[in-house]
């Protein structure tokens, strides 16, 4: 018997992990994907901190549209929070998820806001 979706997730999620770490200069990019939401923030992980977030839940964000849409619409949102806070350049980690739809949509929303993958 195979794996179950959400343990093959996690299991690839630990293999990026072990590359991907958060620093000062060049912060982590971490996506989460739900059914129905999205969520992003921008780590350093020397400190633990989350410099930057954003969510499609946030109150601010009036975007309606197909989901990859307002994955784009986050992406931008995230890239001029973490611009805020004085981060250009981030490693963008994505949580397990194939890079493809909503996770790619986010990430072109991310460079389209001026961070640098």
């Amino acid at each position: 018997m195979g794996l179950t979706k959400s343990e093959r997730r996690n299991r690839i999620r630990r293999r990026i992990r072990k590359v991907s770490f958060g620093t000062p200069q060049r912060p982590r990019l971490s996506v989460f994907r739900s059914n129905k939401e999205i969520y992003a923030q921008v780590i350093d992980d020397t400190t633990g901190k989350t410099l930057a977030a954003a969510s499609s839940r946030d109150k601010d964000l009036q975007v309606k549209g197909t989901k990859s849409e307002v994955a784009a619409a986050v992406g931008k949102q995230l890239a001029e929070r973490a611009m805020k806070a004085g981060v250009e350049a981030v490693s963008f980690d994505r949580g397990g998820y194939l890079y493809h739809g909503r996770v790619k949509s986010l990430a072109d929303g991310a460079r389209e806001g001026g961070l640098k993958f």
